[in-house]
């Protein structure tokens, strides 16, 4: 979206003032936007990496409980065939 300036900025400024203000303040709103994609695009890969590890904790936890439960359902079966 670009900026504009209604007809009495270009009346009392002039064409050329009020055209250079109107890109002065697409130039920031196009810097600032820059700034804001980057700031979260490293925000959202902090979020993805801590995810990542999070989910990566939770399946070995969850590894070590099935294999636990399957040593222990085993040694009941052998327990009873017995």
């Amino acid at each position: 979206m670009t900026a504009k300036l209604s007809r009495r900025f270009y009346e009392k400024l002039g064409d050329d003032v009020a055209n250079e203000l109107v890109e002065w303040f697409n130039q920031v709103d196009a810097t600032y936007r820059a700034d804001l994609r980057e700031l979260n695009e490293l925000n959202f890969a902090r979020f993805e990496a801590k995810l990542s590890g999070k989910l990566a904790d939770l399946r070995s936890e969850l590894l070590k409980w099935m294999f636990l439960f399957w040593v222990t359902t085993l040694g009941v079966l052998i327990a009873l065939g017995r």
